[in-house]
């Protein structure tokens, strides 16, 4: 974050002083990080003082300044230097991410956080800052990691950790840059309509990136249509002298031009909309680990290129990732570079690890909905099979997923399709991990596809638990085997996924074939 006293963070915020005089908060300056975890905080830093499930962020104010910081952003006096702010509700009624916001606290602390964090963006961004601006209901966090990697050669970088990408992790992402950052990369995530839009007013993109329009969080939204005008929240944020980045082969997300003034620049992967395609690749192929390779084209230049991530769904990524990087002054070779040197980042994200043993483990297990759990089966099948579609004797092949949220009434009915998808594509074992009705529906679904035959090797289990599922594994994976572990996060199959890895040890260069 940017040097500020407290006393001016005091007043950026609203807030009043508690247990530190008007004249020391003038002469103690915030050198340090923006933290929640009291834990993490270090010297200089401001400590936020956030409800929790298991405790109250006011109750390790303490330890916090005892840990370095030098004031805590607070909704009551904590009993050490504190800038303390109202409580109230969201605007909406709603607590927003806190769920155990009873009193409001947690609310009126972020609320202050969020227009810190505003100021802080207004003045980095008149001093040069470029913030670029992610949204799509998959790949966000992908995209995210290979924008920062083709970035990374053309000035500083800052990006959130994993998917920091809410009304929390958004202006704590916010307040890691400072003045010596040249690039802001944020992923704006949305649960209702306005969300993106609210995002967008804290730290105002420069260039807005739209990756796709998918069922991700249906539930909560209740219809597609309604997924992506929440969507087009940010490209119509993006002001008339930036840019929208635009996936020319989502039809949904084309169509978001229309409601932007900014600049379009429009991706694809030339099978559809390449005619009219800024930046887009040539045939793509993929090696026996699924990692894609095509030629990049932009403008009358082309350049090869052999990504470092795995699936076929990371080409999209990749040419958005393209697309920001040649808006940002980066030359076609710089870009195809990056691309081929940036493997995966974020932790439980279509990582590929083969171990001692030659068991190659698929770690995918952050997030899941429909489009990326098909994206998932799909890298699985190739990989199994060498990269030659079905094989009569090729690799057995796993996949073990777990529940995905948020899918409202369309559950069941797409849980069940992942379950005949994965008979569909030769997948020789089925683990559910759960005994709900979308996981008894996803297993059923495998059942009544009913082409596996009755290869003992061969079929659908559902087990209750994540211990149920690694213990199976454990005693009837075979060297040589392949396993995808995937789900929402809920689910906690990344714990699993590292289990799986950890077995044999995976080798040292993280994947082999």
């Amino acid at each position: 974050m940017i040097d500020l006293t407290v006393a001016e963070i005091a007043e950026i915020v609203g807030g009043a002083l508690a247990d530190i005089t008007p004249q020391q908060a003038a002469s103690t300056r915030v050198t340090g990080t923006v933290e929640f975890d009291s834990r993490a905080i270090g010297p200089g830093g401001l400590f936020l003082a956030l409800p929790g499930a298991r405790a109250d962020g006011h109750d390790h104010a303490a330890s916090a300044v005892a840990g370095g910081a030098v004031a805590v952003l607070a909704a009551r006096p904590v009993g050490v230097p504190a800038i303390v702010v109202r409580p109230h509700q969201a605007e909406d009624g709603r607590a927003g991410v806190l769920e155990h916001d009873s009193d409001g606290s947690g609310a009126a602390v972020l609320a202050a956080l969020a227009t810190l964090a505003k100021a802080v963006a207004a003045e980095l961004v008149a001093g040069g800052l470029t913030i670029i601006g992610i949204t799509g209901s998959s790949g966000k966090t992908s995209t995210k990691d290979l924008v920062a990697a083709v970035l990374e050669p053309l000035g500083e970088v800052v990006a959130p950790p994993g998917s920091f990408n809410n009304e929390l992790g958004h202006p704590w992402t916010v307040l890691r840059a400072t003045r010596d950052t040249d690039y802001l990369i944020l992923e704006m995530s949305a649960r209702h309509p306005g969300n993106i839009a609210a995002l967008a007013r804290i730290a105002p993109p420069a260039i807005g990136v739209v990756l796709n329009v998918g069922t991700a969080h249906l539930g909560e939204f209740g219809s597609r249509e309604i997924i992506a005008q929440t969507k087009s929240e940010l490209p119509q944020s993006v002001p008339s002298s930036g840019v929208v980045i635009l996936n020319a082969d989502d039809p949904a997300v084309a169509a978001m031009a229309e409601v932007t003034s900014a600049r379009v620049v429009r991706v694809s992967r030339g099978s559809t909309g390449s005619e009219q395609a800024d930046v887009y690749a040539g045939p793509v192929s993929m090696d026996e680990l699924a990692r894609p390779r095509f030629t990049l084209h932009a403008g009358t230049e082309a350049a090869a290129v052999q990504l470092g991530v795995y699936g076929d769904h990371q080409v999209g990524n990749a040419l958005c990732a393209a697309a920001v990087a040649l808006e940002c002054g980066a030359t076609l070779a710089q870009v195809a570079a990056a691309l081929g040197a940036a493997g995966p980042v974020s932790r439980h994200r279509m990582h590929v690890r083969t171990r001692a043993d030659g068991v190659t483990v698929i770690d995918d297990a952050y997030n899941a909905n429909p489009d990326s759990m098909r994206a998932g089966l799909q890298a699985l099948a190739w990989i199994a099979h060498g990269g030659a579609g079905r094989a009569e004797s090729g690799r057995r092949s796993w996949a073990v997923l777990g529940e995905m949220a948020e899918l409202g009434d369309d559950a069941i009915s797409e849980h069940d399709r992942i379950g005949r998808l994965a008979v569909r594509l030769d997948v020789s074992r089925l683990v559910v991990v759960g005994t709900g009705r979308s996981m008894s529906a996803m297993h059923q679904g495998a059942v009544m596809e009913g082409s596996w035959g009755s290869d003992g090797d061969r079929g659908a289990v559902q087990v209750d638990g994540r211990d149920a599922a690694l213990s199976l594994l454990r005693a009837e994976v075979r060297p040589g085997d392949v396993i995808l572990v995937k789900a929402s996060n809920s689910a906690g199959l990344g714990a699993l996924a590292d289990a799986l890895v950890a077995e044999s040890g995976a080798d040292a260069g993280g994947a082999r074939p």
